[in-house]
């Protein structure tokens, strides 16, 4: 049975491709909620800043690590290239070497591919890694409407999961990291656009 699979490219428009099999790695299995894979029209404007303050956008873009996730052309690739790469989800690398991390990498490689919601619904109910549902959130927090966060973020405010935003720091629910989300405009070295006070 054929399946279909969300591709796109760093500067070209997206589209979904069959491909036999369904084969897409070890997590579509084991998600609480399967992604669909629909067509997505229009062509993708590498400029965007989607959101992004410029700079970490231009270290993101300049990147060798960004120059790679830009081969990869399919949605299931890239969330099992976030399991086996992230850590962490500050935006920028530890220690002395002072480039993008590897999750803002993954997450702006995301924005490009314009989910759609089934997409999105998949990384935010993964079950074999919170880092992948965390890139989820951070996805709705820059590019969704924010008068839409209700519908995505209160479901989760009280998700006990564990994990540690930070590279080897101290573990927090992903309830808590949802709330920052939600009330907070600062990320740790970068800001968040605004949203209403309504919410």
């Amino acid at each position: 049975e054929a399946s279909q699979a969300l591709t796109t490219n760093c500067g070209g428009a997206s589209s979904a491709k069959k491909r036999a099999g369904g084969g897409y790695g070890r997590h579509i299995g084991t998600a609480r909620t399967m992604a669909t894979y629909v067509q997505i029209t229009g062509a993708l404007d590498t400029g965007k800043a989607y959101n992004m303050e410029r700079v970490l956008r231009s270290n993101i873009m300049s990147s060798d690590y960004y120059g790679q996730l830009c081969k990869i052309l399919d949605f299931m690739e890239l969330v099992d290239e976030i399991y086996n790469e992230v850590d962490h989800v500050e935006p920028w690398m530890s220690g002395n070497a002072r480039g993008p991390s590897s999750a803002f990498c993954l997450l702006f490689r995301l924005f490009t591919m314009n989910l759609d919601d089934d997409n999105v619904k998949h990384l935010i109910h993964h079950r074999d890694s919170p880092y992948i549902r965390a890139l989820g959130f951070l996805y709705i927090r820059y590019v969704r409407d924010p008068k839409e966060f209700g519908r995505w973020m209160d479901p989760f405010i009280r998700d006990e999961e564990l994990f540690a935003p930070t590279a080897g720091g101290k573990e927090v629910t992903v309830g808590a990291f949802v709330r920052d989300l939600i009330l907070d405009q600062y990320y740790f070295e970068t800001i968040f656009p605004r949203t209403p006070e309504v919410y």
